[in-house]
C-alpha cells in the first residue's frame, strides 16, 4: 500500500512533464524494482543515479527524459534527506575540497581510469571539451574548428610561448605547436595524460608536466584553460586568476573555456561528484566577474553552450559503438554509470542548466581596435 501511494506521488510529478511510467514512448522509464520509489525520494539525484546504475530502472532515451526533468526544475520541486543535504551544504561552505594535497584525485578517479576508453569515445585529437559545430559536420571537424577559433581570439603568432592549463591528452598543445608554431607547456593532475601528451605531441615543441596549477612559474606570452576551471573550486578561483595574472606578460591573452551554470553555488550535483568528477563545481558568471576583478580587462565572452549538446551525443555515440571493444575492461555497471553521465550532461546542456563560455581577458585592455572579434577574425 505504501508502495502505491509513493508511486502515485512520483507519477503525479512526472505527468505534467509528459513522462510516464512504464509508457512506450522513448522519454518514459521503465521500472523493474519497486523499491525506487522511495529510494528516490529519500534519497534524490544520488538514488536516481545509483538505482539506474544497479539496473532498478531504464529508460530508452535518458537525455530526453533528463531534458524535460530539468526544464520542468524537478530536481529543486523534491525534498530529499534534509539532514544529509544540510551536512553536503555545511561541508561546501567550511572545507576546500580543492587544495593543493586534493588537487590530484579528479586525475587519479576520472581522467586515468583508462587512455583506451577515452580514445574510443573522443575524437581523433582526443580533446575532451565542448566542440564548435558552426560549420562542422563531425566531430572530428567540430573539435578542430574549437582549437583554432582558441587559436585564433588569442592571436597566436609563430614562436610564442603559450601556457595550457589542465592540457588534457596535449590536443590543443599539439594543434598550435602544428598549426600556429607556437611552444607550449601544458600541465595536468594526470598521469596517464601526461604519458600520452608527451608521445602525442612528440617532435613538437611541446612539453606536459604533471602539476597543479599553484606551482606554476614563469612567463608567457599566451595563457589557455580549456575545460579545467570545473575542477578549480570557488573557494580557488581568485586563486587561480591570480596565478594567471603572475604567469602572463603585459601585453599578453588569456582565454577561459569552462563549463558554467546559471547560479553560484559552493557544490555539484552529489551522484556527478560521487562517480564521475569529485570535487567538482560550475562557476556562475557573478563568481568568476569576482574573482578576476582588479586583474583583468574582459575583451570577450562567448556563449556556444548548445553545441556541448551535440558534442556529448557523438560521445555517447561512440561510447556504445565502441562497446564490444571495451567490454572486457570495464564491466555493465561502468556501462550504465557512464551512459547516465553522458546522457545526464546532454539533457542539462540542452535544457540550458549548464552553459559553455570562451572568455579572454587580457592585463591592459588591448590597444588600437575596440572591435576584438575583428581584429582577430573571430
Amino acid at each position: 500500500m505504501m508502495e502505491s501511494k509513493i508511486e502515485k506521488n512520483i507519477q503525479s510529478i512526472l505527468t505534467p512533464l509528459d513522462i510516464e511510467i512504464n509508457g512506450s514512448r522513448p522519454w518514459d522509464i521503465q521500472i523493474h524494482n519497486t523499491g525506487f520509489y522511495e529510494r528516490v525520494l529519500s534519497g534524490g539525484s544520488l538514488a536516481l543515479g545509483e538505482s539506474y546504475m544497479d539496473g532498478w530502472w531504464d529508460c530508452e532515451a535518458l537525455d530526453q527524459f533528463f531534458k524535460k526533468i530539468l526544464d520542468a526544475r524537478v530536481d529543486k520541486k523534491i525534498r530529499t534527506n534534509s539532514i544529509l543535504f544540510l551536512w553536503v551544504l555545511l561541508k561546501a561552505k567550511i572545507i576546500n575540497a580543492q587544495t593543493r594535497s586534493r588537487a590530484f584525485i579528479i586525475g587519479k578517479r576520472h581522467y586515468d581510469i583508462g587512455n583506451h576508453l577515452f580514445s574510443m569515445m573522443l575524437d581523433k585529437g582526443m580533446n575532451y571539451a565542448c566542440a564548435f559545430w558552426k560549420n562542422a559536420k563531425t566531430l572530428d571537424e567540430a573539435q578542430e574548428a574549437k582549437l583554432d577559433l582558441v587559436c585564433r581570439k588569442i592571436g597566436l603568432k609563430p614562436g610564442m610561448k603559450v601556457l595550457d592549463i589542465g592540457c588534457g591528452w596535449g590536443s590543443f598543445a599539439k594543434y598550435a605547436a602544428e598549426k600556429y608554431g607556437a611552444k607550449v607547456y601544458g600541465i595536468t593532475v594526470s598521469q596517464e595524460q601526461v604519458e600520452f601528451a608527451n608521445k602525442f605531441c612528440q617532435g613538437l615543441d611541446v612539453k606536459v608536466e604533471l602539476k597543479d596549477y599553484r606551482a606554476l612559474k614563469g612567463q608567457f606570452d599566451r595563457i589557455v584553460s580549456i575545460g579545467m576551471f570545473e575542477h578549480v573550486g570557488s573557494k580557488n578561483y581568485r586563486t587561480f586568476l591570480k596565478v594567471v595574472h603572475q604567469c602572463l606578460k603585459s601585453d599578453g591573452l588569456f582565454l577561459l573555456h569552462a563549463i558554467a551554470g546559471n547560479s553560484s553555488v559552493d557544490s555539484t550535483d552529489p551522484w556527478i561528484n560521487k562517480y564521475i568528477f569529485p570535487n567538482s563545481m560550475l562557476p556562475s558568471a557573478k563568481q568568476i566577474t569576482s574573482a578576476f576583478e582588479g586583474l583583468f580587462v574582459l575583451e570577450d565572452w562567448h556563449s556556444f553552450g548548445q553545441y556541448y549538446d551535440r558534442t556529448l551525443m557523438a560521445w555517447h555515440n561512440n561510447f556504445t559503438k565502441n562497446w564490444t571493444r571495451l567490454k572486457e575492461a570495464y564491466d555493465e555497471r561502468f556501462y550504465r554509470m557512464w551512459t547516465y553521465y553522458l546522457l545526464l550532461c546532454a539533457g542539462s546542456f540542452r535544457s540550458r542548466r549548464n552553459q559553455l563560455w570562451q572568455i579572454v581577458f587580457s592585463k591592459k585592455g588591448i590597444k588600437g581596435n575596440c572591435a576584438y572579434r575583428e581584429q582577430f577574425s573571430v
